[in-house]
């Protein structure tokens, strides 16, 4: 039976576990807190709260020396999977692609087939873990030291923390502060903000608790000394009690108290105990008789006395363990370096006679390693590297890295450490390590002499140039690019079909599309001469992508059709390399209106990228398919893509993308949020300040969802500047000429609310002509809005009416329903503000489009001022616009300046000045006679 010590001092933490396996707290608990605090003790004591339950628990620890094993984490956790509840079809689908062929417990998804997919993998657990909470009682899945966990690991879990799984499954975790990497505490806060994660902060325990609990009848000025001394940490505590009665603390520490355990063992015992540390979860009789070289019969009556000092603990299959994380550490670190080094060789060449995979023996490859090169050795390192390049890149990475520093430098040795650096990069940007890829990459670079014949050196520059293009630094990336397209010798027709493809993805970031559309034509002939169908569709659509942001969308919906013909022709297989063209070509046809294609596009994509890679396309692609459905008013789902998309983007560290994704969420969140709410706006300035002062595509857009959110929060005249801002000055040239009428709304309705209606009228006029020229009818719609909103400024309410009904009719064609509603809503105020018929029936009709599609924006504002009652006007309102038919209407129920403001989300002085363009407008000279004015056109 496993020793269990008392659980001290943590009720109000354990009430708080109770209330997760109840149900009535998010499913995902973490606990944080020092080395020795009580987090595993609290997590054993909610294993077995879950176990009297009937519930079914699995458990996983990580470990500090096998950091680099693909899933360890889980892999552990599901030791016991098969022997657990039976299973259902789904679960015997889904296990394979975790656990590879065999038992759960033997392999784990380190032994997965060469190719699986990582991002099928996080799938196809959440799947895993939701059946089995459906088929018994629930589920608790406990993953404990998570700060020495696995990138692969790390990255499963983010996932479920981003997609918890459905139905009765808490998941509890536990983490060391201190040791937790930034990525990993940021993706758990982010789940704290969003409320699928419940934090638990462990701090140090009373002396009562300690004293009372865990040495009841200790003398009390002893006891106050083992507290002091042990600062209320509960396992320094024990080690003091247990070590050293006088709670005198030896130099060593912690450690050094730990040791003192291991004093009274024999050497044998000892050996068995350093070797049980080498091995930690696979220290199985079998395995650990190899690796500590005990005599037969004696290893087992070794491992009775090491269980009997309560060093050793028993674990599932047989295996052993040392009794806590920190004691293993301690023996490990204490054994002498030659013995360890020994045990490490031996371990891996026992799991090798088990059968263990590669993975599972290079972290005991790695440990043996010595000063010299061992070719046998690099062998088992390298077949790890290849069994983890698609499930676990950053697992890969390390694998080649450790190869390539035992590698030695010599010349003939150049070529082969060429290789290996140019597949190490290619695996951190495919886990998205695009800083370490790059740097590799450039160092590669200028170790290929020019003359290279090898090919090596062109797929270096392209590989390095889209690692600054994703990075944000374009300028580097096209210079690179034009500088390898000119060495002499040239490069092969290969390589200049792939650096000219690179060349073309620039634009329009560092570079107009008219000064590479020259570069891209040729690229696209040089792929049909050369038969490659995978690049003629690539370069098709970055010809489209280019003609489309140029605004010529005639041109643009030719090339657009054959790109997506080239695009559907190809088999899946075929578009692995060239993934990135189906990004291109959604968001190609997301600006062209094409939305149903849009979203088909990116689906495809994103099934792809999250089954090869990379990572980076990732966000690009969900993007895509968030403003579809933002756009269409399901506000719901992109959210949720855009909160995926920032959790990619946030481990990748480009502010380029990092920024284009936080600028379309608050884009999103804008929509998705009540009226008021600055939220929005906070993240849009988080984008702009990502963006710095680097003039992209990117960045214009940053600025114009900064000036969009500024403008719902009622400071016109920050969205007028923002918007200036990303157009580059008073010409716009800087804006996006596909969207250049939506972006002009900004202007329009900024111009308005500062009076000055010959300048609204100006820019409502060059959104006209915009329009006109694109044919394309969500921009027809925005154009429509425009000079409505000067017309309500000049008090024409019907007239400005009749050109919103027009605008959700452009909108509804294009599919834009959140537009359309937004539309009618408006339609609705102004009809009704001019007395005519039918403003309740807009109204309604816009509200269930807004309410149906989760745009809280909308239907909050439609709330707060439903259409007024039918009735002969009152003539002088009519000159008003909206926002101030909306205040004269506070006035007449009896609010205040600073009660006006609050109620919409203004600063007092906004509203005053709004005040006074009232006043004027309608000859009224106080408060009062504005009420009384409002009073009679009010319901």
């Amino acid at each position: 039976m496993v020793h269990r010590t008392p659980l001290v001092g943590r009720a109000a933490e354990l009430r708080q576990l109770t209330e997760a396996l109840d149900g009535r707290s998010p499913g995902i608990i973490e606990l944080a807190g020092a080395a020795g605090i009580g987090k595993s003790r609290l997590l054993t004591e909610l294993c077995a709260l879950a176990a009297e339950r009937g519930m079914t628990v699995l458990r996983g620890r990580a470990s500090e020396y096998e950091r680099h094993t693909p899933y360890g984490l889980f892999t552990d956790a599901f030791a016991d999977l098969d022997t657990g509840p039976a299973t259902g079809p789904d679960t015997a689908a889904a296990a394979p692609v975790l656990y590879g062929v065999g038992s759960p417990g033997a392999t784990g998804v380190a032994g997965a087939a060469v190719g699986t997919e990582r991002f099928a993998a996080h799938r196809a657990t959440a799947r895993l873990l939701a059946e089995l909470g459906r088929t018994g009682l629930g589920l608790l899945v406990v993953l404990d030291d998570l700060h020495w966990a696995d990138p692969a690991s790390l990255e499963l879990l983010d996932h479920l923390v981003r997609h918890p799984p459905r139905g009765p499954v808490v998941v509890a975790v536990a983490r060391r502060d201190r040791q937790t990497s930034p990525s990993l505490a940021a993706a758990l806060t982010r789940g704290v903000d969003t409320g699928t994660v419940q934090r638990l902060d462990l701090g140090p325990l009373t002396e009562e608790a300690c004293v009372g609990l865990l040495a009841p009848g200790l003398p009390a000025a002893r006891a106050a000394r083992l507290y002091a001394a042990s600062q209320g940490n509960p396992l320094y505590f024990l080690a003091l009690l247990q070590g050293q009665g006088g709670g005198a603390v030896p130099a060593g520490g912690l450690a050094a108290l730990l040791l003192d355990e291991l004093t009274p063992l024999t050497p044998a015992q000892r050996r068995t105990a350093e070797a049980v540390a080498v091995l930690g979860d696979h220290a199985t009789p079998a395995v650990l008789a190899l690796t500590a070289q005990a005599p037969d019969g004696q290893l087992e009556a070794d491992l009775a006395v090491l269980a009997h000092r309560d060093l050793l603990r028993p674990g599932p299959g047989g295996s052993w363990s040392l009794r806590h994380p920190v004691l293993r550490a301690v023996v490990h670190e204490n054994t002498d370096h030659r013995r360890r080094t020994g045990m490490h060789l031996r371990a891996a060449a026992a799991l090798a006679r088990s059968g263990a995979p590669a993975a599972l023996r290079a972290h005991h490859v790695e440990r043996a390693l010595t000063a010299g090169w061992d070719p046998e050795l690099a062998g088992v390192l390298l077949e790890a590297a290849g069994q983890s390049e698609t499930t676990a890149p950053a697992s890969c990475a390390h694998w080649l890295d450790v190869v390539l520093r035992m590698l030695p430098r010599a010349p003939g040795n150049a070529v082969r450490r060429r290789d290996l650096q140019l597949r190490r990069a290619r695996a951190l940007s495919v886990c998205g390590e695009l800083r370490e890829s790059r740097d590799l990459l450039r160092e590669l670079i200028a170790a290929v002499p020019d003359e290279d014949g090898g090919g090596v050196r062109a797929v270096a520059v392209t590989l390095c140039a889209s690692m600054e293009r994703h990075l944000g630094d374009y300028p580097a990336a096209v210079s690179l690019l034009r500088r390898e397209l000119a060495r002499r010798p040239a490069p092969s027709p290969a390589d200049a079909l792939a650096l000219g493809l690179e060349l073309g993805s620039c634009a329009p970031h560092a570079l107009s599309y008219a000064e590479v559309r020259e570069d891209v034509l040729r690229t696209y002939r040089l792929a049909l001469r050369l038969g490659n169908e995978t690049a003629a569709a690539a370069a098709l659509t970055t010809v489209a992508l280019g003609e489309t942001y140029g605004g010529d969308p005639a041109t643009a919906r030719k090339l657009t059709d054959r790109a997506a013909a080239r695009v559907d022709a190809l088999a899946d297989r075929d578009l692995p390399d060239v993934c990135e063209s189906l990004a291109r070509l959604a968001w190609t046809e997301f600006y062209l209106d094409r939305y149903p294609d849009a979203e088909r596009h990116a689906d495809r994509g994103l099934a792809l990228a999250r089954r090869v890679g990379p990572l980076h396309l990732l966000p690009h692609l969900l993007l895509c398919k968030a403003v579809v459905r933002m756009n269409s008013c399901r506000l719901v789902s992109a959210l949720e893509l855009c909160d995926e998309a920032e959790s990619i983007a946030r481990g990748i560290g480009s502010d380029e993308l990092l920024g284009l994704v936080v600028g379309n969420r608050a884009q999103v969140l804008l929509a998705a949020l009540p009226p008021g709410d600055a939220t929005p706006l906070a993240i849009a300035e988080e984008a702009v300040a990502l963006g710095g002062s680097r003039s992209s595509w990117w960045t214009s857009l940053a600025w114009c969802v900064l000036s969009y959110a500024a403008l719902y929060g009622g400071d016109h005249e920050r969205a007028r500047s923002a918007m200036l801002r990303a157009g580059g000055g008073p010409d716009l040239a800087g804006l996006q000429p596909t969207m250049r009428p939506l972006f002009l709304e900004v202007l329009v309705h900024s111009s308005v609310a500062a009076g000055d209606l010959t300048d609204a009228a100006g820019w409502a006029a060059l959104a006209a002509a915009d329009a006109e020229r694109l044919g394309l009818p969500s921009q027809r719609a925005s154009a429509r809005r425009s000079p409505g909103a000067v017309l309500a400024g000049r008090g024409e309410p019907g007239a400005a009416a009749e050109r919103c009904v027009r605008a959700a009719e452009e909108s509804a064609r294009a599919g834009a329903t959140l537009w359309e509603a937004q539309a009618l809503l408006t339609g609705a105020s102004l009809t009704g503000l001019a007395g005519a018929p039918g403003a309740a029936a807009l109204w309604r009709r816009g509200r269930r489009l807004a309410e149906a599609g989760g745009a809280r924006l909308l239907t909050g504002l439609a709330d707060l001022f439903p259409p007024p009652a039918p009735g002969p006007p009152a003539v002088p309102l009519l000159r008003l616009t909206p926002r101030e038919w909306q205040i004269a209407a506070l006035v007449a129920e009896g609010l205040t300046t600073p009660a006006i403001a609050a109620r919409l989300y203004l600063s007092p002085r906004t509203v005053d000045t709004h005040l006074s363009h009232i006043f004027r407008k309608t000859g009224v000279t106080t408060r009062s006679a504005l009420a009384a004015l409002t009073a009679r056109r009010l319901p």
